[in-house]
């Protein structure tokens, strides 16, 4: 059963940013898309590169290693070379904290 759990405070992460946690053993990159927070795994399906360290445009993170590219609301691909999404997890704010379902 997932759980709500607390990764990081609101101010943490600057719009346009993005922030690498830790919930329940997962590595999860959050991401500021002017005000809204959206979650997805770190690892890009393609080969593994970190999509916290991606460029983030809109909605769309581009992985830094070959430039595969997510929705960082749902984890679908939105450019090769992936082929599979990457996990999403659903957001919510208490207060100014961020937590993630996991």
């Amino acid at each position: 059963m997932a759980d709500f759990v607390r990764v990081a405070k609101t101010t943490d992460i600057a719009p346009g940013e993005s922030h690498l946690v830790e919930a329940n053993g997962k590595r999860v990159a959050v991401f500021n898309c002017d005000g809204e927070f959206f979650a997805v795994d770190d690892g890009c399906t393609h080969r593994g590169g970190p999509l916290s360290d991606g460029k983030l445009s809109g909605h769309t993170v581009t992985c830094p290693w070959h430039g595969a590219s997510f929705d960082v609301r749902t984890g679908e691909v939105t450019g090769w070379p992936a082929r599979k999404s990457v996990g999403c997890y659903s957001v919510r704010l208490r207060g100014d904290d961020i937590e993630i379902e996991v």
